[in-house]
């Protein structure tokens, strides 16, 4: 992140605006809607520019700039077409400590003015770090076709309530799930339906209800990686919970998309290291659900394929306790998928099997003769310890030493590598190389229409 996102307070502050032109009159918009005090320093000024300086009560000079025209600024802006001019500006407000936006030139800003879309006192500002200030400006126009401006009108119903909720309940989290069932409910669609004293009405009502627990636990599926493949359900039961517990394969950007003031418990577990015993974050799940939280199982893949989403429903359901499963695009079809193999295809195999490649103490009890039938394909999940037994036993159970596998490290993401090979040769082709778990085993002819569909393959998405 290169830059920190920081609301400013300018309400009768004094800012500097150097440069007159029409680049100078829109940022000179933007800080007499925030109402800032401008005073504006440049060579020529346009009469609408003047205009709203004299209106913010601030002042206009005709002339040179001057270093003394940064005394007692709160905020500087360079919004000229003279470079050198610029970088004197952004070199002066840095030697003083005074937040500078040179337009243009991120690399001599301080600060930044995102694109903003306004809906007073809801405030939602879109930056791409000076990179591409178009960019943010389409992102804009996006957001703004799905916040009806009536969210301002239900952050000022929020705010008018604020003191009243907050001695009605002490505990923080009380008042998160008041508020939580307030902005999702019958109170939000009235004021989007214009019936403010109707709202205003129901929230003096409910505040005076017994609010129900709020204890639930949400599994959910966050897929082989790519943060892209997450449902519309995943994401809103991220932002929605108070605790997060994830696994060893969920990816960091998509424990990124909870919401930040969760509670983050890592329960992790890599082979011969489990970082929480499965019975303990079976007990935790219940524990913390019935401490009123929502409790978010964060789960790569998919919570009921390999996931043991099952053992800890089982336990919730014992305890009574309420809770929602959301698939997720289990590693398989995603890796699959963005290395370019068909797990089923007309002519190579008409079924498709996962099976678990976690061989305790190196065992073989799998159905080996199950899985060497013509026409299948095999898919071994967590198969990277146990791919020397793998290929030797499918081998030994009649698959030709020629069939086609292929090894994938970590898929869907910007690490993914994929290597291809036999039975026969693919444990001395592993053995040669550095791979990183997790990893995914495919076996069948379909891996041979990899090198056809070569252009498919998105290389780490």
């Amino acid at each position: 992140m290169d830059f920190l996102p920081l609301y400013f307070q300018l309400t009768n502050k004094p800012c500097l605006l150097v440069g007159g032109g029409n680049v100078a009159l829109r940022k000179a918009g933007l800080l007499s809607k925030a109402g800032a005090v401008i005073h504006i320093v440049a060579h020529e000024i346009l009469p609408e520019l003047h205009a709203l300086a004299v209106a913010s009560g601030g002042s206009c000079r005709l002339g040179d700039y001057h270093s003394a025209d940064l005394d007692n600024k709160f905020l500087v802006i360079a919004a000229t077409d003279e470079t050198q001019l610029n970088a004197v500006v952004s070199k002066d407000a840095h030697q003083r400590h005074i937040p500078v936006n040179v337009v243009d030139s991120p690399d001599l800003c301080s600060v930044i003015l995102p694109a903003i879309i306004d809906r007073s006192p809801l405030v939602i500002a879109v930056s791409s770090g000076g990179k591409s200030p178009v960019l943010a400006r389409m992102l804009r126009a996006k957001i703004e076709t799905i916040i009806p401006s009536a969210y301002g009108q239900l952050a000022n119903l929020v705010g008018n309530f604020r003191d009243q909720v907050k001695a009605r309940f002490d505990n923080i989290d009380d008042r998160k799930n008041f508020w939580e069932s307030v902005l999702q409910g019958p109170v939000a669609e009235m004021v989007f339906a214009g019936k403010q004293q109707a709202a205003e009405e129901m929230l003096a009502q409910q505040l005076g209800e017994e609010l129900a627990p709020g204890g639930e636990v949400y599994l959910v599926g966050a897929g082989p990686g790519d943060p892209d493949l997450l449902t519309f359900k995943a994401l809103r039961l991220m932002q929605k919970a108070d605790v997060v517990l994830y696994d060893r394969l969920v990816a960091d950007q998509i424990v990124d998309l909870c919401r930040r003031d969760a509670e983050r418990i890592y329960v992790g577990k890599a082979r011969s290291d489990h970082a929480v015993p499965q019975e303990n974050i079976n007990q935790l799940l219940v524990d913390l659900a019935k401490q009123g939280k929502r409790v978010l199982r964060l789960k790569g893949g998919d919570p009921f394929i390999f996931g043991r989403g099952g053992e800890e429903i089982e336990q919730l359901a014992e305890n009574k306790i309420p809770f929602q499963v959301v698939p997720g695009i289990t590693a398989a079809s995603g890796c699959a998928a963005y290395s370019g193999i068909p797990l089923t295809h007309r002519d190579y195999a008409q079924s498709v099997r996962f099976v678990t490649g976690h061989l305790r103490d190196g065992s073989c009890d799998l159905p080996w003769s199950e899985l060497v039938h013509e026409k299948q394909t095999l898919v071994f999940y967590m198969g990277l310890v146990g791919l020397p037994i793998i290929c030797q036993q499918l081998i030994a159970h009649g698959r030709s030493v020629d069939t086609p596998i292929a090894l994938i490290q970590q898929g869907t993401t910007h690490n993914q590598r994929v290597i291809s090979s036999t039975l026969q040769d693919m444990p001395n082709r592993v053995a040669q190389e550095q791979i990183k778990p997790p990893t995914l085993l495919i076996v069948g002819e379909v891996v041979l229409l990899r090198e056809k569909l070569a252009w498919f393959e998105l290389k780490g998405g």
